[in-house]
C-alpha cells in the first residue's frame, strides 16, 4: 500500500484520491444540474454515488495507487 507523509501524518493514498474524488465528483454534479441531466435520472442519490464510485475508481486507475509493489 502507497502512503504520503502529511505533516508527520502517515495517510493511505487511496484516502487522498477519495477526497480528490469528491471534489471532482461535487464539480461534476453541479455541472451536470446545470445542464439539466437530472431529468432523465431515476433516483440521484443513486446516480450520485455511482458517479463518485467512478470517478475514484479512475483517479486511483490513472495514478496506479492500487498497484502492488514487490
Amino acid at each position: 500500500m502507497i502512503e504520503v507523509n502529511f505533516f508527520g501524518v502517515q495517510l493511505p493514498w487511496l484516502l487522498l484520491l477519495a477526497g480528490g474524488a469528491l471534489a471532482c465528483s461535487w464539480a461534476m454534479r453541479r455541472l451536470l444540474a446545470i445542464v439539466g441531466a437530472y431529468r432523465w435520472v431515476w433516483h440521484p442519490a443513486l446516480f450520485d454515488l455511482a458517479l463518485y464510485v467512478l470517478v475514484l475508481y479512475a483517479l486511483a486507475h490513472l495514478t496506479g495507487a492500487t498497484a502492488t509493489s514487490s
